[in-house]
C-alpha cells in the first residue's frame, strides 16, 4: 500500500514502552520489515510507520519507540522535572493505543511495569479510551524464563490490558500484537473518530501543499 494518508481509512498512534532491553524496538522492526535483526539501544524517540488491512479497514500506525533506560531518565531529572513531564506528555498526547512491553526472563522488567511505567501511563496519557496492551517478550527463551504466563496474565487483568506473549528472534506472535490491538482500536467510536479525523486533516494538508500557485504572470 502507498504512503500517502489518503489511501487509509484511519490513522493511529502507537506507543511502545517499557524498560530498556525488553525488545521494544526488535518487536517494532519485526512487525515493520517482517525479519529479523538485531539492533543497537535506542536513542532518543524514533517511530516508524506501517500500513495494513485489518477487519477490514485500511489503517496507518504510527508506532512510537523511544529510549527508556534509568540513565536516560535521570539525564531527563537533572535537566529539571518540567523538561521531563513536557517530553513525556508530549510522546503520549493523543495516542489510541500504548504497549507495555517486558522480558519475561527479567522480572525486574515486569516489576517496573508495575510500579513504574502503568503509572506513567495513568498519569501522562490524555485518552481516557486508550486500549492498552501488555507484551511479555522473549518466549524464544524459555529455559530462562523469570516471570510465568500467569503473572502476566493476572497483571493485564489488573491493569485493564489485553495479554499476548511474543518473541521478536523467532516473529512468534509478533503479527498478532499489533494487529490485535488495532482490532481493538477498531471498537470504539472514540477512537475511530480520532483516527478518521487524523485521515481527513492530513489529505487537506496535502492537498494544500500541492495545489498549484494562481495569480497570472505580469499586471
Amino acid at each position: 500500500m502507498g504512503s500517502s494518508s489518503g489511501s487509509c481509512d484511519y490513522s493511529f498512534k502507537i506507543l511502545l514502552i517499557g524498560d530498556s532491553g525488553v525488545g521494544k524496538s526488535s518487536l517494532l522492526v519485526t512487525f515493520i520489515s517482517n525479519s529479523v535483526q538485531h539492533l543497537s539501544p535506542t536513542i532518543g524517540v524514533d517511530f516508524k510507520i506501517k500500513q495494513l488491512i485489518v477487519g477490514g479497514k485500511r489503517l496507518k500506525l504510527t508506532i512510537w519507540d523511544t529510549v527508556t533506560s534509568s540513565l536516560a531518565y535521570h539525564v531527563y531529572i537533572a535537566a529539571g522535572q518540567e523538561r521531563f513531564r513536557t517530553v513525556t506528555s508530549s510522546y503520549y498526547r493523543a495516542a489510541q493505543g500504548i504497549i507495555l512491553v517486558y522480558d519475561v526472563t527479567r522480572r525486574e522488567s515486569f516489576t517496573n511495569l508495575a510500579d513504574v511505567w502503568a503509572k506513567e501511563v495513568e498519569l501522562y496519557s490524555t485518552n481516557q479510551d486508550c486500549i492498552k496492551m501488555l507484551v511479555g517478550n522473549k518466549v524464544d527463551r524459555d529455559i530462562e524464563r523469570e516471570v510465568t504466563r500467569e503473572e502476566g496474565i493476572a497483571l493485564a487483568q489488573e491493569h485493564k490490558c489485553i495479554f499476548i506473549e511474543c518473541s521478536a528472534k523467532t516473529q512468534q506472535n509478533v503479527q498478532q500484537c499489533f494487529e490485535e490491538l488495532a482490532l481493538k482500536i477498531l471498537e470504539v467510536p472514540s477512537l475511530l473518530e480520532e483516527g478518521s479525523t487524523v485521515v481527513k486533516r492530513n489529505s487537506l494538508k496535502q492537498k494544500q501543499v500541492h495545489k498549484a500557485p494562481s495569480g497570472g504572470c505580469c499586471s
